[in-house]
């Protein structure tokens, strides 16, 4: 298997928030390994920009650490660094004044590069006075791109105004809000999967499917961003946009094209199709403390919170492919296990001719996001040996990391970075798609806080509050072991 690199063209990328800790852990370090790679031309700029009053040297300096302690010494030679940072410049520039902005525009301006992509990686309160100077200093051409990064907006109210505030200034077709769950490798394989394969789609549908599972699992605690955190929990944090996307993928119908509007389309169709969820079908939790290790109260500093650090919900689609068929998402701080996958149980054969030793078996397709990607169908065999006919679980396995070659994988950031230079919204959000998605979840929140029910306690290091269990139990189900595939 040969990775094929499909270079760009010559571009100009400025990160809005280059000095913080999203432009340092992942955005220098993504366009570090596609310059490496050979996918950015020569004349391509990388520039910096923030308030904080650096020269082009000091933050070269500071690219150069980023990139020393965010990608393994061995993946790069000193001369591959020193190329990069004769890529990058810096103008330092306030979003609330005109400092700098004449600055930035005389050093796009004296470039000869037509793409110019901005990448804001900057605070929610600064993308309207940030978009704002971009215009007003003329900084937007036909050619540009603006990627926002989440929140992308706290709940209907606020994604309605971010939307007006960047179509105030930039026309649909150049907005692109990222998740960088949609850059995944086993996340695009998964569209792969369903609609280049005969095999599989014919079964994806609610004749076969008896339940489908989603989660996202972090052994993390939010210890260092309770502040944020208590404003946001795990349903705006995890479930409007990661979660949502992927029971999107599972669950839309084939697009006519592999095109950005026409994916999107049938992304929106399925949120739209969902049907409203009752309090009933929602589980949320808050991680207790362990001896000296402290509780989510106690990391979000306040005793009386109601936020949630957990949620499992059970879903349903209101439409022809899927009536009938739950969706079980849940995600989670402070759990077992790190790992994001999709579980699909089929339903049991109508009859089955064997005895009681296959009763019950449900064929499973387990897609794996991370931390190793890959796919795994269990099926049912013929154990081995004499006896007569005794069946056994077998699963067939497909590990990326066994059958593709080391560096043929990108990172998600990666990925996202170039289809955005390249003008490819596929993987990306569209406006009226984040709108519905928020118009679910709000339904759900609101009931949550109108009721005086408190969220339920779980342990560190578990898998959740024990009313997630009780979710699928009463449905004579259970959820898929976390990482166990």
């Amino acid at each position: 298997m040969v990775s094929s690199i499909i270079p760009v063209q010559p571009f100009d990328l400025v990160v809005f928030g280059g000095t913080g800790d999203l432009s340092r852990r992942k955005i220098l370090p993504a366009l570090f390994r596609r310059v490496m790679a050979g996918q950015c031309p020569e004349g391509s700029r990388i520039i910096g920009a923030s308030r904080s009053k650096l020269t082009a040297d000091e933050f070269r300096e500071m690219v150069r650490k980023s990139i020393n302690e965010f990608v393994p010494a061995k993946e790069f030679k000193a001369a591959d660094l020193e190329a990069f940072l004769l890529m990058v410049e810096y103008c330092a520039v306030d979003a609330f004044s005109d400092a700098g902005w004449t600055k930035l525009a005389d050093t796009l301006s004296m470039g000869d590069n037509a793409i110019r992509t901005f990448y804001l990686s900057i605070s929610p309160t600064l993308i309207t006075p940030t978009t704002r100077q971009m215009a007003s200093f003329k900084l937007i051409t036909h050619e540009t791109r603006v990627v926002v990064e989440k929140p992308l907006g706290t709940d209907l109210d606020s994604a309605k105004s971010l939307n007006k505030t960047l179509k105030d200034v930039f026309e649909e077709r150049q907005i692109y809000r990222i998740d960088h769950y949609l850059g995944k490798e086993t996340v695009q394989n998964l569209m792969a999967l369903r609609f280049a394969n005969v095999l599989l789609e014919p079964l994806w549908n609610s004749k076969y499917v008896d339940h489908v599972q989603i989660t996202v699992a972090e052994t993390v605690s939010v210890d260092g961003r309770g502040e944020y955190y208590d404003l946001s929990g795990a349903m705006r944090d995890m479930v409007q946009n990661h979660l949502m996307q992927l029971l999107c993928l599972v669950a839309m119908e084939p697009p006519s094209r592999f095109d950005a509007d026409a994916v999107r389309d049938e992304k929106l169709k399925v949120i739209r199709a969902l049907e409203p969820v009752s309090m009933r079908n929602t589980v949320r939790g808050q991680y207790r403390s362990e001896g000296e290790i402290a509780s989510f109260l106690d990391h979000v500093g306040n005793s009386a919170s109601n936020t949630e650090s957990y949620v499992a919900l059970k879903a349903e689609i209101g439409n022809w492919r899927w009536a009938g068929v739950p969706f079980y998402l849940r995600t989670g701080k402070a759990l077992k296990k790190r790992v994001s996958e999709i579980t699909l149980v089929f339903k049991p054969v109508p009859h089955s001719i064997f005895d009681d030793s296959n009763e019950g078996f449900q064929n499973k397709l387990i897609i794996r996001l991370q931390p190793e990607e890959g796919i795994t169908l269990h099926m049912s065999v013929k154990e081995p040996g004499p006896g007569g006919m005794r069946l056994t679980e077998v699963p067939l396995d497909m590990s990326f990391a066994d059958v593709v070659p080391e560096g043929v994988t990108i990172d998600a950031y990666e990925r996202l970075i170039m289809d955005a230079v390249r003008g490819n919204q596929t993987l990306f959000m569209r406006g009226d798609e984040v709108e519905a998605a928020w118009a679910w979840v709000d339904h759900i929140i609101a009931q949550w806080d109108a009721s005086s029910s408190k969220p339920h306690s779980y342990d560190q290091g578990s898998t959740g509050p024990e009313d997630a269990i009780a979710l699928l139990a009463r449905d004579a189900r259970r959820w898929q072991p976390m990482g166990e595939t």
